[in-house]
C-alpha cells in the first residue's frame, strides 16, 4: 500500500470541483444576512415572518438531506450533487426576481434542498475517491469551501451595497454564476468509483480507481469492497442493514446535533451587537462579518494541515472543551457586566478559531467515514437532517434564551454542552486517522 503512487493532481481536482457543493451551501445560508434590512422593508416583514422568511432556507435543507441520501444510493453521488447544482442556480435567480413574498419563500426553500443535498453528498463523495493517509485534509476541503462561501457571500453583500434598495436582489442573485460552473465542472466529474463498485460497475469503477492510484490501488479496492455486493442489501432491504448499525448512526447523528448547538452560529448571527459593546470601532455589520469570516478561513486552513497528522479526535476534544472554556468566560464577561474595551472581540475570535479547526470541518471527516459503505448515503441523511434540526432550533430559540437566562445564563448552557460534547467525543467517537473506509467499516460494526 505505501508504495502507491497516487495522482494528486486528478484528485485535487475532482474534490475542488466537488467541494464547490460546500462553497454553494456556506454562501447561500450567510447571504440572507445581508439582505434582511432590505427584504424587510420590501415584504413588510414583521419579526415573526422575518423569521420564518430566513429559516425558509433549512426547511428546504431538511427535506433535501433526506432525499439526497437514499437518492444517491440509488442514482450515484454525481447526479444527485448536479441535480443540486441546478437546484441552486434556479433559486438563486428566481428568488432574485421575486416580487411575492410566497414566491421567495418557495424559493429559498428550493433552493435548501440544493443546499441540503449538497451538504452531506460533496463531503460523502470526497471520503469516497480519497487515499486513506490524505483522506481527512481531502474532505476538509469542502470545510474550507464551506467558510470561503460564507466570506465571500459577506464580502459580496458588503460590495453591493451602493445599489440601494435593490442591493438583496442582485445579493441573491450572483449565486447564479458559481452554481452554473459547479454544474458544468460535474458533467466532467467521474461518479464514486465507491458506489460504482458497490453497484457492479466493476469496469468504471476499476478505471477510476486506476487513474487515483495505478493497478495496485484497484487491487486493493477490490479486495476490500468485495465483501458484501448491492445484491446482499437488496435481498435484506436497506433499512434492515440501518438497523445493524443503528449505535453508530446515533453516534454519528449526536455529532452533528453538538456541532450546532455548540453555540457558534450564534457568535455569527449575533456578532454585530455584541461589537456594538466592545468599543473596537469597526464601521458596518456586514464589515463585522468579514472580520469573522475571514478568521474563520485562516483556522480551516490549519485544520487541514493538523488533521491528518494529529488525528480527528484529539482536533475535535480540544476545539469543543476549549469551546467550553471561551463560553465559560464569556459568560462571565456578561455577568459581571465588563462588555466594553477588547475581553468580548478576543473571546469571540478565539471561539471561531477553536470552531474551525476542529468542530467545523471534522465533523464532516468524521460521519463521512464511520458510516458502512452500503448505507452511506441514508446513513448520512439520517444524521445531516439531525444537523439542520439543530441549526433551526438553535437559530429559533437563541433570542428566547438570552430573554429566560441572560447573556451569561446563556453562554453559560453553551459551555456546558460543549464540555459534555468533549466528554462525549472521548468516549464514543472511534480514531479514524490513516484507516481505509473499510477498515472503519469493521472497527465500528464489531464494537
Amino acid at each position: 500500500m505505501n508504495d502507491i503512487k497516487y495522482n494528486f493532481r486528478f484528485l485535487i481536482l475532482i474534490s475542488l470541483t466537488t467541494a464547490m457543493g460546500g462553497l454553494l451551501f456556506g454562501y447561500d445560508i450567510s447571504v440572507i444576512s445581508g439582505t434582511i434590512p432590505f427584504i424587510t422593508e420590501y415584504f413588510f416583514l414583521d419579526e415573526y415572518s422575518k423569521g420564518f422568511v430566513v429559516s425558509s432556507l433549512y426547511i428546504g435543507c431538511m427535506a433535501g438531506v433526506l432525499f439526497a441520501g437514499r437518492f444517491s444510493d440509488k442514482y450515484g453521488r454525481r447526479n444527485i450533487l448536479i441535480l443540486s447544482a441546478l437546484l441552486l442556480a434556479f433559486s438563486s435567480v428566481a428568488s432574485a426576481l421575486s416580487t411575492q413574498l410566497a414566491a421567495f419563500f418557495i424559493y429559498r426553500v428550493i433552493g435548501g434542498l440544493g443546499v441540503g443535498m449538497a451538504s452531506i453528498l460533496s463531503p460523502m463523495y470526497i471520503a469516497e475517491v480519497a487515499p486513506e493517509k490524505h483522506r481527512g485534509a481531502f474532505v476538509t476541503i469542502n470545510q474550507l469551501t464551506i467558510v470561503i462561501g460564507m466570506l465571500l457571500a459577506y464580502l459580496i453583500n458588503y460590495l453591493l451595497l451602493r445599489f440601494g434598495e435593490d442591493s438583496w436582489r442582485y445579493m441573491l442573485g450572483a449565486m447564479g454564476i458559481p452554481s452554473l460552473l459547479f454544474f458544468l465542472g460535474m458533467l466532467f466529474v467521474p461518479e464514486s468509483p465507491r458506489w460504482l463498485l458497490r453497484n457492479g460497475q466493476t469496469e468504471k469503477a476499476d478505471s477510476i480507481f486506476y487513474r487515483i492510484g495505478g493497478e495496485r490501488f484497484v487491487q486493493q479496492m477490490r479486495d476490500s469492497l468485495t465483501g458484501e455486493p448491492a445484491a446482499t442489501e437488496k435481498q435484506h432491504g436497506i433499512w434492515a442493514s440501518v438497523k445493524k448499525v443503528k449505535r453508530i448512526i446515533i453516534i454519528g447523528s449526536i455529532l452533528c446535533f453538538l456541532q450546532q448547538w455548540s453555540g457558534i452560529n450564534t457568535i455569527f448571527f449575533y456578532a454585530p451587537d455584541i461589537f456594538a459593546k466592545t468599543g473596537v470601532g469597526i464601521d458596518s455589520q456586514l464589515g463585522q462579518s468579514v472580520f469573522l469570516g475571514a478568521i474563520n478561513v485562516v483556522f480551516t486552513l490549519v485544520a487541514m494541515w493538523l488533521t491528518d497528522k494529529l488525528g480527528r479526535k484529539p482536533l475535535l476534544i480540544a476545539s469543543t472543551a476549549g469551546m467550553g472554556v471561551v463560553y465559560i468566560l464569556l459568560g462571565a464577561l456578561f455577568f459581571f457586566n465588563q462588555l466594553e474595551g477588547f475581553g468580548v472581540l478576543i473571546l469571540c475570535m478565539m471561539a471561531v478559531a477553536l470552531y474551525a479547526i476542529g468542530l467545523a470541518p471534522l465533523m464532516w471527516v468524521v460521519v463521512s467515514e464511520i458510516f458502512p459503505n452500503r448505507i452511506r448515503g441514508v446513513a448520512m441523511s439520517i444524521a445531516s437532517f439531525v444537523l439542520w434540526v439543530g441549526c433551526y432550533l438553535l437559530t429559533l430559540t437563541f433570542p428566547m434564551l438570552m430573554e429566560w437566562l441572560s447573556g451569561s445564563g446563556t453562554f453559560w448552557l453553551y459551555a456546558a454542552i460543549c464540555c459534555s460534547g468533549a466528554l462525549f467525543i472521548l468516549k464514543y467517537i472511534p480514531e479514524t486517522r490513516g484507516k481505509t473506509l473499510e477498515e472503519i467499516e469493521e472497527l465500528v460494526t464489531t464494537k
